[in-house]
């Protein structure tokens, strides 16, 4: 994160145009801080890979892989290593399908010279009939998909050789456990065009509905039972944001069962980035992010919610504004939670328990990379407020296990399950729906008990929602 370089100069010049010179100065502060966190991509060890192949050796039952790769006047070296990084995997029951909407036979030839007999089963090439976008021409390959899980690649970019190893894991250890993974994703990051630098490391949370609704910050590497995305397909009119649209839908399918969506915390996949790439110039498919909105937009009427999605500061970021009472529009929703505020910066808001993985950075200026969390540390600790954070997740709408009870607002058929957790009634500030924390006896441990009340509220049923927005902020 942080490159100088031309792209980067574009991406700061329409900032500034959108936002105004206060924040592009605070965007820039912020970005030059993440230059000094520089990041470096480590394979496996050859040992480890060498190790995961030996353990699929021994056969028995084990999920099986569609790789689906819309190609379209992709450049003969981008081809021959995405096909290499899906025949380099540590795991070995997989197929890929190359469904190829170029017009003329150059990309076939590129295939065609390049033999691969001992592949040649499991590689599918389909020549398509005409180019009907990516969603249509992904849906083509689809049709010949035969795994349990479809996963999706796009055609410049690249799997990590343990990839589908880190999937198959995850989905035979969800299975021993009662609960078969039906969605999975992993980390990722970028990857210049010739793959001498790696950068902008995407750490991602365990599957959180609001942050989802916020961004697609599940993106790649993405596998779903094949049967489910069969069922739901990608869809044209949402061309750009069609796999956040497929997740999104994906996600309401499985609103009773989010447990069945997995993140597996590992980088598996590079996204690689060239000129004219959205990964490398957001302004170069704009109508991908207004796709993204209309996708949010209709998960949103899907729920019944009353709330329109907005535009944040950053391009491909989203935000919910509800219209009423969020408690009325959101049965789900237990608790409202906000930052605390010291000198500017975040001191307090939301809460982590242990082992929970928020990706990215806890306490500014510490890399976590995903790192399990200690019980009670504090999310965004020291962030200034003008600052977005790691990805921008500061500044987002997400779900949390806690918030800090001195900024909360309680549901109010919630509110005697907090007088019997907290010990004291649900009294609040004047003219407000905040507790009011002077409420609290002497001596209270505040994070203790706000750990308490998370999970005695998410044990109900409800989720518990971080705002952290101006408006929500409390002043200590």
């Amino acid at each position: 994160m942080g490159r100088v370089n031309k792209a980067n100069l574009k991406k700061t010049l329409y900032y500034l145009k959108r936002n105004g010179i206060r924040k592009t100065w605070y965007a820039i502060l912020e970005r030059l801080e993440e230059r000094r966190r520089p990041y470096v991509w480590v394979p496996p060890a050859r040992e480890e890979l060498g190790a995961q192949r030996t353990s699929w050796r021994e056969g028995g039952p084990a999920p099986t892989f569609s790789i689906l790769v819309p190609l379209y006047r992709t450049k003969p070296q981008y081809l021959r290593e995405l096909v290499e990084s899906v025949r380099c995997q540590t795991y070995p029951r997989w197929e890929l399908i190359l469904a190829d909407a170029t017009e003329d036979d150059s990309v076939e030839r590129i295939l065609r010279n390049w033999e691969d007999v001992e592949h040649a089963r499991r590689i599918r090439y389909i020549r398509l009939a005409e180019n009907a976008g990516i969603s249509e021409n992904t849906n083509q390959a689809l049709l010949y998909a035969t795994g349990d899980y479809a996963g999706l690649l796009d055609h410049d970019d690249i799997l990590t050789e343990n990839a589908l190893h880190e999937m198959a894991a995850a989905i035979e250890a969800g299975t021993r456990r009662g609960k078969r993974p039906r969605m999975l994703y992993s980390d990722e990051d970028k990857c210049n065009g010739d793959r001498s630098e790696y950068y902008e490391p995407n750490f991602k949370e365990d599957f959180n509905l609001d942050l989802l609704l916020s961004n697609n910050y599940i993106c790649h590497f993405l596998v779903m039972e094949r049967e489910l995305m069969q069922k739901i397909k990608l869809r044209r009119e949402y061309e750009g944001a069609q796999d956040y649209d497929l997740v999104l839908r994906a996600a309401w399918a499985l609103r009773e069962e989010e447990d069945a969506i997995v993140h597996v915390p590992r980088v598996l996949y590079h996204w690689r980035c060239h000129t004219g790439s959205t990964a490398e110039n957001p302004r170069s498919k704009l109508y991908a992010y207004e796709n993204g909105r209309r996708a949010i937009q209709e998960f949103v009427r899907r729920a019944g919610w009353q709330a329109q999605v907005l535009d944040t500061d950053h391009v491909g970021f989203y935000k919910l504004s509800y219209q009423g009472d969020i408690f009325r529009i959101r049965t789900d929703v237990g608790a409202v939670g906000g930052r605390l505020v010291r000198k500017g910066k975040t001191v307090g808001g939301r809460l982590l328990q242990a082992g929970e993985r928020p990706g990215g950075a806890l306490p500014h200026g510490v890399e976590a990379g995903g790192a399990p969390a200690r019980e009670g540390e504090v999310l965004y600790k020291n962030l200034p407020v003008h600052y977005s954070g790691y990805l921008h997740r500061a500044q987002l709408p997400q779900d949390a296990c806690a918030v800090d009870i001195r900024n909360i607002r309680v549901r109010p058929e919630c509110r005697e399950l907090f007088r019997q957790v907290v010990g004291v009634e649900y009294g609040t500030v004047p003219g407000g729906e905040i507790f009011d924390a002077s409420l609290l006896p002497a001596g209270c441990g505040i994070r203790q008990v706000s750990l308490e009340l998370g999970r005695a509220l998410r044990a109900a049923g409800y989720r518990i929602l971080y705002l952290p927005e101006k408006e929500f902020d409390r002043k200590i």
